[in-house]
């Protein structure tokens, strides 16, 4: 009689880390609890466990802080500083993300150089070869007691709808089911894989409570996999920046780690052995919390060089503003027109040479400008390298627009699970808070009802002092996210594209200040949101 052999596999999974190393907040220097020093601390503390353990990141890596934002645009010396940290880790593969791409792909192409790991993909294809780019879809990793483990890396195909075109040039990005089912087959047909893992930067389309459908655009497809390839033993998930420790579908382990080193996927996956090959008896996952974790000090004695020019950058003036741009209530300066708003568009309509602008407050913590202006009153502002595009519209596509931004705010709905504001639009809030996918226009004059019923609450909207004509053409200039119909702005897709600027906005921001030396806080009333007296109740 075979006695059974038993063997747990552990899987840990980063993702949306977005270039966050050091426990910082860049805009004021405070103590955040994030970071990829706090997870190396885990990390290390499960290799002492389990020397075999598999360390995965599943996308977003190289971009979202100023750190990474100096070493790509100001000061490239040396090798990639998240590279640097993550070869410390001992990663055994990263998946490619999204914003792997905001910096161009010499960027991305030197990073992979440099890695002492594989850059995976399995549905990004170079146009002229028919090959995954960067070269391998997969990894292949064998255990000390001969299990072997296949990871596949998938990315979300919606990359060409917020992406720099040039950025991307030469590049498919196609469907993830066919070449996911393509290796899966390979993997354990003639690779003869134990344990198949998906690392898929992408998320959730269903309501991970209710599995009630969210989207349909094929920005995340985490459900579709599981439905459509059930061999699959464990997805490792991200993009939207979602925890979950935990949640089944079809019989595949799916889990989501959020973002900024906020927490740490753990996956454990028991395998025994009776008959001469080993099976899939168990699969269990937990979220390995940062907030409570002492930052590993030898990851930040290896960058802290970058670190201190980074702050020295950061702390550079560049410009005054005169009178008052700064932000006392996020929902305020939603809800009416205002001098900082009216500032970024204003920059946004220089640049680009039209009269029509849409803009986002990113995120709630963006403070606007006050007394000295700095790099990073401009970077913690701005806070994505976007590029700027003008697309040709109709007047119809920017009424529809309005509407879609006026969908924000629904009276009744109380999910304080995302956001202090308790009157968001689920839409906006589904994993996670959405506050840049609001526009606030300059150029137009409309107003918002929110008493009038969703899709018609844009009850007046003029151009150049009249009505404006559903039918007429207009250039508008906005990032290049929106441009592409980011957000579910499907009324921008495929709009003809009359003008590109290839430069960062946040470049562009602090080159008009420079120029100007002093700014003037001011704004011209173009817009506002009406509202019932009780609709906000005590958040005004």
């Amino acid at each position: 009689m075979n006695k059974c052999k038993s063997y747990k596999v552990v899987i840990l999974e980063t993702s949306d880390v977005h270039g966050t190393i050091f426990p910082i907040d860049y805009s004021d220097n405070t103590r955040k609890e994030v970071g990829l020093s706090k997870i190396a601390t885990l990390v290390k503390e499960e290799r002492d466990k389990k020397e075999d353990l598999i360390l995965i990141d599943n996308g977003d890596m190289l971009q979202g802080t100023p750190l990474i934002y100096h070493y790509a645009n100001i000061d490239s010396k040396g090798i990639n500083p998240l590279i640097k940290v993550m070869n410390i880790m001992k990663y055994d593969a990263a998946v490619v993300g999204n914003h792997e791409f905001n910096y161009g792909k010499n960027f991305l192409n030197n990073a992979a150089r440099d890695s002492n790991f594989r850059w995976i993909s399995s549905n990004i294809i170079d146009k002229d070869t028919r090959r995954p780019y960067l070269g391998r879809p997969y990894i292949i990793k064998e255990l000390e007691n001969g299990i072997k483990v296949g990871i596949i890396g998938s990315t979300t195909k919606y990359i060409p709808n917020w992406e720099d075109s040039n950025n991307i040039e030469g590049i498919d990005f196609l469907d993830v089911i066919f070449p996911l089912k393509t290796f899966v087959s390979y993997l354990k047909n003639v690779e003869k894989v134990d344990l198949l893992v998906v690392s898929y930067h992408g998320g959730y389309e269903r309501n991970i409570k209710t599995d009630e459908s969210t989207s349909e655009t094929g920005e995340n497809q985490a459900y579709e996999i599981c439905e459509n390839i059930p061999e699959i033993d464990v997805l490792l998930t991200g993009h939207q920046h979602v925890f979950i420790n935990k949640k089944i579908i079809n019989g595949v382990l799916t889990v989501s780690p959020g973002y900024q080193g906020k927490a740490l996927v753990k996956v454990e996956v028991t395998l025994e052995n009776s008959s001469g090959s080993w099976k899939v008896v168990d699969k269990d996952s937990i979220l390995l919390d940062t907030e409570h974790v002492k930052e590993d000090q030898n990851i930040l004695n290896q960058v802290e060089d970058y670190e201190k020019a980074t702050q020295r950058w950061l702390d550079t003036p560049i410009g005054i503003v005169e009178g008052d741009m700064f932000i006392n209530s996020h929902l305020k300066t939603r809800l009416k027109d205002n001098a900082f708003v009216e500032f970024i568009n204003k920059v946004q309509m220089k640049y680009a040479k039209v009269d029509i602008s849409a803009t986002s407050l990113f995120d709630n913590k963006a403070k606007g400008f006050k007394g000295g202006i700095t790099m990073r009153n401009v970077v913690s502002n701005y806070i994505y390298p976007n590029t700027l595009k003008v697309i040709r519209v109709k007047g119809k596509d920017i009424k529809e627009a309005l509407e879609r931004s006026a969908a924000y705010f629904q009276k009744g709905v109380k999910d304080n699970t995302y956001s202090k504001d308790n009157n968001i639009d689920i839409r906006y809030k589904n994993m996670k808070i959405q506050p840049y996918n609001y526009d606030m226009w300059e150029g137009i004059d409309y107003k918002l009802d929110l008493s009038k019923p969703l899709g018609k609450r844009v009850v007046l909207l003029n151009y150049k002092n009249a009505k404006l004509d559903m039918n007429k053409e207009l250039d508008v200039v906005m990032n290049n996210y929106r441009a592409g119909g980011g957000g579910d702005y499907d009324m921008f897709k495929d709009k003809p594209v009359i003008r590109e600027i290839n430069i960062d906005m946040s470049e562009l921001i602090a080159d008009y200040i420079i120029k100007k030396k002093v700014i003037k806080a001011e704004f011209d009333g173009n817009w506002e949101v009406i509202y019932p007296k009780d609709y906000f109740d005590d958040q005004l």
